[in-house]
């Protein structure tokens, strides 16, 4: 079983697994330019955070001098003098904290803006993917899951989000706080400056050792995370089957295998990733010593006051905070750059041209349709419709039958525009339907398939779908054609009872009627039922008929079916056979022709 990610992507006690992208410079080119629209507000963001962190820095300097000013006051006092001036230090006080005061404020603006900032660019971008999904070819979507989609719209864009609001900011005030730092302790002594460099190399190093040691338990917690969550997953989805054939100790046995495993690589990264910290401080303590003896060796030889050695204690506080945040924010930056990596790569793939050389007004569309030597195949290495030619006149009604992977679902994709075909022609009203407007070809057509969609919304918006603008009479009306309104009055609510996500609330044979009223109440002018009534039982699927039989009356119609009971009555029948029309007629015609659809429809109707 291949490991899963859990519902969050990390695991517990750790990091989630960082993603790098695959194009890292060339993706942040890309998020810059994108957030170019917002320049003035990413420019206001790096001003209020560089005057916050300046401000903030110059903080401790300032307050060295209240420091001295109490050292030298008792100093003065034992030795008789005039002691502490304790106005002197009142306005130092209040000097530092008007200059805390405005960098709080500067603080409170940037992340004010940033935040804006990047919820408008989440907004934006979901919007851009939103629209994006309708102009993508069928073909991405079969070559791609659901999920994968769902993920760039959620994951991948509030990770973007998420990231660029904290990385920015955090960028900007580490660095300047390194350099701003920097420079006021080089201003205090030089000396001390270097012993507190000389503190880092120790500390990333004994870092680097530990992290090293950890990764290896990090990995394994991720997979380990990733099976047992697959196996939750699976186990309970199939849990009725895990019943059946009594495999529920097998089951458990495995969990608690996987579990152990992933226990153990738990505590390890846990306790190791633990460590770091207390390895900082100790290292950073020892500094702190260092700093202290030599400080006041500086002081005793009155090179530098007391009170510098305090601002310097707090600087070199300061001076590592800064460096271990951007180690983070490099993190966050793969991050950034994976997810918005995958985000560009969905709005940057190939659309479908939507508008035809010379549109076709729709309205005027009878409902006409050849097929002029098809050929097609999803891979145009592998043709699976060879040729294909049939003449449909308007308002008949019109079987495609045949064996499973025919083509017979294939061609009324290839109908709808869903994909083009490779050469050949389909012409509706004498019109290659390339030169219709997708959109506008597509209002031409009403469609009813084997897989039902419903939404979570009630059963009158589900059915008005078919048409928005419908009255509540008209939907009723079409529930009536559909043998479907005697059903939804004894639901709780009626046709305002709610569907749920999932459409579990009613039957697949409801559903199956549901749509069948949305296609009814569409009214097009071409219908397209592919096995519109597999999921009824046989006395519905009578009733059904009728309904369809009066629906399809004036109007052209395609039917996919494999129930041959239900296209006895229609105009003309196509039989498909490896992506080729081998034979064509009506049903008695194709009978006493005792060729492939004679044996096919025998084989339904053996005795």
């Amino acid at each position: 079983m291949p490991p899963r990610r859990g519902p969050h992507g990390g695991g517990p006690g750790g990091p989630p697994p960082m993603e790098k992208a695959k194009d890292f410079k060339g993706t942040v080119k890309k998020l810059v330019s994108y957030m170019s629209r917002y320049k003035i507000a990413v420019f206001a963001v790096g001003i209020f955070a560089i005057g916050s962190t300046i401000f903030n820095i110059v903080g401790p300097k300032i307050l060295s001098k209240a420091t001295t000013e109490i050292f030298n006051g008792l100093v003065s006092k034992v030795s008789g003098g005039s002691g502490i001036d304790f106005g002197k230090i009142g306005q130092i006080i209040m000097f530092v904290m008007a200059i805390y005061l405005l960098s709080a404020a500067f603080n409170f603006f940037q992340s004010w803006i940033m935040s804006g900032v990047s919820q408008k660019m989440t907004y934006n971008m979901r919007k851009e993917i939103s629209e994006k999904i309708h102009r993508i070819p069928m073909k991405y979507y079969e070559s791609n899951t659901y999920g994968e989609v769902l993920s760039r719209v959620t994951n991948d864009v509030d990770t973007l989000g998420m990231s660029l609001n904290q990385s920015i900011t955090q960028l900007i005030t580490s660095v300047t706080t390194i350099i701003g730092v920097l420079i006021m302790m080089l201003s205090i002594s030089w000396l001390m400056t270097l012993i507190a460099l000389i503190i880092l190399p120790i500390s990333a190093a004994l870092v680097m050792i530990v992290v090293k040691s950890s990764q290896k338990y990090f990995k394994q917690q991720q997979e380990y995370l990733g099976h047992v969550n697959g196996q939750v997953e699976e186990i309970y989805g199939g849990h009725l089957v895990v019943k059946a054939f009594n495999r529920e100790e097998k089951a458990v046995e495995e969990f608690s295998r996987d579990n152990a495993v992933l226990c153990k690589s738990a505590m390890m990264s846990q306790f190791l990733s633990g460590m770091m910290q207390p390895i900082m401080q100790f290292i950073g303590n020892l500094g702190y010593v260092a700093v202290a003896v030599v400080g006041a060796w500086l002081a005793v030889r009155g090179t530098i006051s007391v009170g510098d050695i305090q601002a310097f204690i707090q600087y070199v506080r300061q001076f590592t905070q800064p460096i271990t945040q951007l180690a983070q924010v490099s993190n966050m930056l793969q991050s950034t750059a994976a997810a918005a990596e995958r985000v560009f790569e969905f709005l940057e793939e190939q659309e479908e041209p939507v508008t035809g050389s010379n549109p076709i007004e729709p309205s005027s569309i009878q409902g006409k349709v050849e097929f002029e030597h098809v050929k097609f195949g999803y891979d145009p290495e592998k043709i699976i419709i060879s040729d294909f030619s049939a003449k449909v006149k308007t308002g008949q009604m019109v079987a495609i039958v045949g064996p499973t992977g025919a083509g017979k679902t294939t061609m009324v994709k290839l109908l709808m525009r869903f994909y083009d075909v490779n050469s050949g022609a389909i012409l509706v009203d004498g019109h290659d339907i390339r030169e219709f407007d997708r959109s506008g070809l597509r209002e031409a057509f009403g469609m009813v398939l084997q897989d039902t969609w419903l939404f979570n919304g009630t059963i009158m918006e589900n059915i008005r779908y078919g048409r928005l603008d419908a009255t509540d009479e008209e939907v009723i009306a079409a529930a009536k054609s559909a043998h479907v309104d005697h059903f939804i009055r004894t639901l709780p609510g009626g046709y305002n009872m709610e569907i749920n996500e999932e459409a579990g609330n009613i039957s697949q044979g409801q559903k199956q009627l549901l749509t069948i009223a949305r296609a009814i109440l569409a009214d097009n002018k071409i219908l397209i039922l592919d096995e519109a009534t597999s999921s009824v039982d046989t006395r519905t699927e009578i009733r059904i008929q009728k309904a369809m039989n009066n629906l399809m009356r004036g109007r052209t119609s395609f039917v996919i079916a494999h129930r041959l009971s239900t296209i006895r009555d229609a105009d003309l029948i196509l039989v498909m056979k490896d992506g080729d029309i081998v034979e064509q007629g009506n049903h008695n015609e194709l009978l006493q022709k005792n060729g492939f659809y004679a044996s096919l429809y025998n084989s339904q109707f053996a005795k």
